[in-house]
């Protein structure tokens, strides 16, 4: 299946989301923020980014930002998953290439489609 990239500064929400993802056939590559992530991404490919916003280092907007500026990143799938509910920080993920948006908490079922939807 797909190799996806999961950025969560909460260890246990990385690990509930690679056991799912694992579950699903897709192997899983874990950081535990941005700034660890994108050093991730520059020695491996993905097929999909999900990550969280707010985490130390580096949040996932700015991370969002910056795989975008790299040619291999310019058009691989990025859901953020996070608690975030405020429209302006949806609208400013989306603008920094954010293709969606997962609100935790999720069911399981839930990511599945989304992951789905995204890998085509």
């Amino acid at each position: 299946m797909a190799k996806i990239l999961v950025v969560d500064d909460s260890r246990t929400m990385r690990e509930m989301v690679k056991t799912i993802l694992t579950q699903l056939g897709h192997e899983v590559v874990l950081a535990s923020d941005g700034a660890e992530a994108l050093e991730v991404a520059r020695t491996m490919s993905v097929d999909l980014v999900l990550t969280d916003i707010n985490m130390p280092n580096m949040n996932g907007i700015s991370l969002v930002s910056k795989l975008r500026r790299i040619d291999e990143y310019q058009y691989t799938p990025i859901l953020m998953l996070t608690t975030e509910t405020a429209n302006y920080k949806k609208t400013k993920s989306r603008t920094m290439g954010a293709n969606g948006w997962i609100q935790k908490p999720f069911e399981p079922s839930s990511l599945e489609k989304a992951v789905k939807k995204m890998l085509g």
